[in-house]
Order: C-alpha cells, then sequence, then structure tokens
C-alpha cells in the first residue's frame, strides 16, 4: 500500500466480508475482555488484552515513575482510535477518498475533584472533545454524511456517550498479615 485512498479500497473489500459472514453465519454478540494486574515495586499497571499488554503507569506526583500513559490519558487515546478507525472504515463504505486522517482528542480534568471542599467537582475527565484533521478532495457534503456516519456508528464514542451499567463485585482471598 503506498497510500490511504489504496488501503481504503482493501478496507471496503474486508469489512464487507466481514459484514456479510456474520450476518450469514449467524453470529451472536461477542465478549470481550481486559485483565489488569498492578505490579510490586513499581504500581504499574499492565493491562493484557488477547496477545497483547500495555502498561499504564502514573506520574511522580502520584509515587509513579512515567513508564505510561495513565487511564484518563488512554481513554482519550482509546477514542480517538476508534474514531478514526471508524473515519477509515465509513469512508471505505462511502467511496469517500482520504489522503489523510489525525484525530485529536482533549478534555479538562480538575484533580482537586472529590477531595474536601471539592466534593462536587467531578473526579472524571469533562469537556471531552475531538478534532478530525482530514485532506481529501471530497465535497463538504460527503465530508458530513461520512461525519454523521462516523459518530453513529463508532462503538467507544457511543459508549461513552450513553449511561452505561457497570457491575462490580470482589474476591477476596484473605492472606497472613
Amino acid at each position: 500500500m503506498s497510500n490511504l485512498r489504496e488501503y481504503l479500497l482493501q478496507k471496503k473489500g474486508a469489512v464487507t466480508s466481514w459484514r456479510n459472514k456474520i450476518r450469514d453465519d449467524g453470529s451472536q454478540p461477542a465478549q470481550l475482555s481486559a485483565r489488569v494486574s498492578a505490579e510490586g515495586r513499581t504500581g504499574v499497571r499492565r493491562i493484557r488484552v488477547r496477545d497483547f499488554q500495555i502498561i499504564f503507569d502514573s506520574g511522580p506526583e502520584l509515587a509513579g515513575h512515567s513508564l505510561g500513559p495513565g487511564s484518563q490519558e488512554m481513554q482519550l487515546g482509546v477514542l480517538g482510535t476508534c474514531l478514526t478507525h471508524i473515519f477509515l472504515t465509513q469512508a471505505a463504505l462511502q467511496d469517500v477518498p482520504l489522503d489523510t486522517v489525525n484525530v485529536e482528542v482533549t478534555a479538562n480534568i480538575d484533580h482537586r475533584g472529590g477531595q474536601p471542599g471539592y466534593e462536587d467537582v467531578p473526579v472524571y475527565p469533562v469537556n471531552v472533545r475531538y478534532t478530525a484533521h482530514i485532506e481529501s478532495p471530497a465535497s463538504p457534503e460527503q465530508i458530513a454524511a461520512l461525519h454523521e456516519a462516523v459518530e453513529r456508528t463508532c462503538p467507544i464514542y457511543n459508549f461513552l456517550i450513553n449511561p452505561q451499567t457497570i457491575q462490580g463485585q470482589i474476591e477476596h482471598t484473605r492472606t497472613a498479615a
């Protein structure tokens, strides 16, 4: 592949084939999983997803070693990568030629949130926003339709903007003191 436009041709074939397969073989919803462990001495959090590992860490102000991004930073990256992927997918399906796609995601966080005197300040990132930088010979109408399709079909975008139910539990093994 020498450029993004050629890749989009390959992507269209792959996505169309995959969609046909899951439609025709009676596929059921898939279960996704990730396992995270905190490592001794450093407190680094290691995420394992399928055959991949990603290291998360904090800065020195939280006893971290800056060996990887923090969870909040990575969440912005996860949103950005999903939006980018869906821009590519929808461009391929809609035959919108793209030369470049870069997505920048930003948010604000007040680290005082939840502390005494700041109980009403959110402990999570707020004012999340993204900018998709696209170079393309497509018309403004094609790009607007692309943008609408991306926001309608991006799994992580929709995961974040729609309320979710999260159930937690603890399995405790008591060890010697």
